[in-house]
């Protein structure tokens, strides 16, 4: 269900603008730098399934110390003015910032259809997103680990690779390297499949992309070794990229790569 402030028939104009009214004699009642945010934001925004209903959420820098009655004020100490946007005239916080923010104690599922409707709309992309994930990522964000989670999910449903590698592959292409497949099998050792993120045809080389793994199981982490393991006694020359450096050091994921490549005659 799309947000009902949308609906145009004249009782719910009404209602209409007077929510609007409230939400803006709230959030300039709260002082300067205030947003709407959270599920409001989302709804402003047309987030499917959210609604431009109370509780209103808001946020405020730290340490105004503002509530409000029948809404949740809630505090940040970095809202730069990239993650920061108006909607029919009322300051918001970004659909970007919106969904990093709606991840804080909002479930799965229903991050799920904030994060398809946004890209669906083209309220953010996939890139942009990841950026400003890294940036608040330093800067503590809880919610950030269930965000990237349901971005996993996402693109397992649809039967895509990851944000990460096709990443990988977008900068082979700019580079004019060739581009290596994804999602290869190298063998199998003890009964399982050996598979590798990227691996350039015709050469022992492979790539393994690392994005944000919080909470990786004693089991996953020995397995993981064992498999790097297996791969390095067969030859391989495994490279492996951090999923920040692949946002911030594209420059140095490529001269690796190529470097890698160079005595095979695999390079542009």
């Amino acid at each position: 269900m799309a947000s009902n402030f949308t609906l145009d028939h004249r009782g719910d104009r009404s209602r209409r603008d007077n929510t609007f009214l409230q939400l803006h004699r709230t959030v300039t009642g709260l002082g300067e730098g205030s947003r709407i945010a959270r599920d409001t934001a989302g709804a402003l925004h047309r987030f499917d399934e959210f609604e431009l209903v109370r509780p209103y959420h808001f946020v405020t820098p730290r340490g105004t110390n503002r509530q409000r009655v029948g809404s949740y004020v809630h505090t940040s100490l970095y809202l730069p003015p990239i993650d920061c946007e108006e909607v029919a005239g009322l300051p918001v916080t970004s659909p970007t910032r919106t969904l990093i923010d709606l991840a804080v104690d909002c479930d799965s599922d229903r991050l799920t259809v904030a994060l398809d409707s946004a890209l669906r709309d083209l309220k953010t992309t996939e890139e942009f997103l990841h950026g400003r994930i890294v940036d608040l990522r330093r800067r503590g964000r809880y919610g950030i680990p269930k965000l990237l989670a349901v971005i996993e999910g996402v693109e397992a449903i649809r039967g895509a690779h990851s944000w990460l590698e096709r990443r990988f592959l977008e900068l082979c292409h700019s580079a004019g390297l060739p581009l290596p497949t994804p999602q290869r099998v190298m063998g199998r050792r003890d009964g399982r499949l050996i598979r590798v993120d990227c691996h350039f045809d015709d050469t022992p080389v492979v790539v393994e992309l690392l994005g944000y793994r919080f909470h990786r199981s004693e089991l996953q982490m020995r397995r993981d070794a064992e498999r790097m393991n297996e791969l390095l006694l067969r030859g391989t020359i495994v490279l492996q990229f951090a999923y920040r450096t692949v946002v911030e050091q594209p420059e140095h994921v490529i001269d690796t790569v190529v470097r890698a490549l160079l005595p095979y005659g695999m390079t542009a």
